[in-house]
């Protein structure tokens, strides 16, 4: 995710009870009409939760350590097909890449391009509002475009600081949920992840679950008294641990930045079985879960040139663990698969919301945004399934 505290993830365990108590739920008498459908736009006919995609923004800002890192990760010839479609070749060096500088322009054509696939909003990996990584949330902020696509923030649980010096960005984020396209879900309230929760870091920075409890109740309680309504949070990170503390903690419901393993891999249908497993063993917890579609997940540009904040990275270790890419059949299919997941649940663990991995983690391997010159059929599959009228011309996109 992020550009110093990303870590490489792990597998979870999955007992063979709860797949077969996920499996005997949909099948159960009553279930809605859309789980024994096999056309995927069947499940944009009916009730769905909302859909949204992570955005990780270090394309933006010339300079600065994560857009040099993307111009390297991305910058050789084979791996150019996998490039956001405003990127562009240097003086004609087949392995030099540079990214637009003009991101109100892009930031206008990215926001009709969601609107095209149907997203109903964007989770902005939360950062402060000087980092270079913010840049895009807060030129996003400014266009007149964004009142017709909603937001949020998933941020991770280290950048709040800790128990003994908290940071400032959890007011900086409550001071975004006043913005009239914040995402709000039921009882107008508004929608917050904090993710790459771990156990270990818990009790290091927060003396423990209650002391983590009793900053998150604060925060909600600080968005109150601001004039928003109380945040409804979801939680993200190891799914061991939260699945165990979920409630302890007092989350409104549990999620995942990205379901996968660092050692991984094999089909795009592979992966997709892995992340909708992913589901059932969070909802183990008996809260709420938001499931993470997954668009991919080949990391083969970070692998052969590291990023600086994997430090741990070896040039070409790891370089045969991916998953292929998605066809465009296999991604609708796996996206139309969360919402009769969701749609499956009893209305007191259905969550509001679906969460995909992600617009623009183009060089970790999952996107949704056009890339080089202008491929749009990512943007096409998740039409088929969000739209009601899915025939429309991908034009003037790009």
């Amino acid at each position: 995710m992020d550009n110093g505290n990303e870590a490489i993830r792990k597998p979870f365990a999955l007992t063979r009870r709860m797949f077969l108590t996920s499996l005997s739920a949909s099948l159960l008498p009553g279930s809605l009409s859309v789980l024994g459908s096999s056309h995927p736009t069947a499940a944009a006919a009916a009730s769905r939760p909302l859909v949204g995609a992570i955005r990780w923004d270090a394309w933006y800002s010339p300079g600065s350590q994560p857009t040099e890192a993307m111009k390297q990760s991305l910058g050789p010839q084979k791996y150019r097909w996998r490039a956001p479609f405003f990127g562009a070749q240097i003086n004609r060096d087949p392995n030099a890449l540079d990214f637009s500088s003009s991101i109100e322009a892009e930031i206008d054509k990215e926001i009709d391009q969601a609107i095209f696939a149907g997203l109903d909003y964007w989770a902005f990996a939360g950062y402060g509002a000087n980092h270079p990584m913010s840049k895009a949330l807060y030129a996003f902020r400014t266009r007149p475009k964004a009142a017709q696509l909603k937001y949020c923030m998933f941020t991770e649980l280290g950048r709040w600081g800790s128990a003994a010096k908290l940071s400032p960005l959890p007011h900086e984020h409550i001071g975004l949920m006043a913005d009239k396209n914040y995402l709000r879900v039921e009882g107008d309230r508004p929608l917050y992840f904090l993710g790459f929760i771990k156990g270990a870091d818990v009790q290091r920075s927060w003396g423990g679950v209650q002391g983590l409890r009793t900053q998150l109740s604060k925060f909600k309680s600080d968005a109150t008294a601001s004039g928003v309504a109380e945040p409804y949070i979801v939680l993200a990170g190891d799914t061991k641990f939260l699945s165990q503390e979920a409630a302890n903690l007092g989350a409104d419901a549990l999620g995942s930045y990205a379901i996968t393993t660092g050692n991984g891999r094999g089909s795009f249908a592979d992966l997709a079985k892995y992340a909708e497993k992913g589901w059932n063993a969070l909802a183990a917890s008996q809260v709420p879960v938001v499931p993470t579609v997954m668009t991919g997940w080949d990391r083969r540009p970070r692998i052969e040139h590291p990023v600086p904040w994997e430090t741990s990275q070896r040039p070409g270790d790891g370089i045969t663990n991916f998953y292929t890419a998605p066809t465009k059949q296999e991604l609708t299919s796996h996206l139309a698969q969360s919402i009769r997941w969701v749609n499956s649940q009893t209305p007191d663990l259905r969550a509001p919301a679906v969460l995909i991995y992600a617009w623009n983690e183009n060089d970790e391997g999952g996107w949704l945004v056009p890339t080089l010159p202008c491929q749009t059929e990512r943007l096409e599959a998740l039409r088929e399934v969000l739209k009601t009228t899915t025939r429309a011309a991908a034009k003037n996109l790009c």
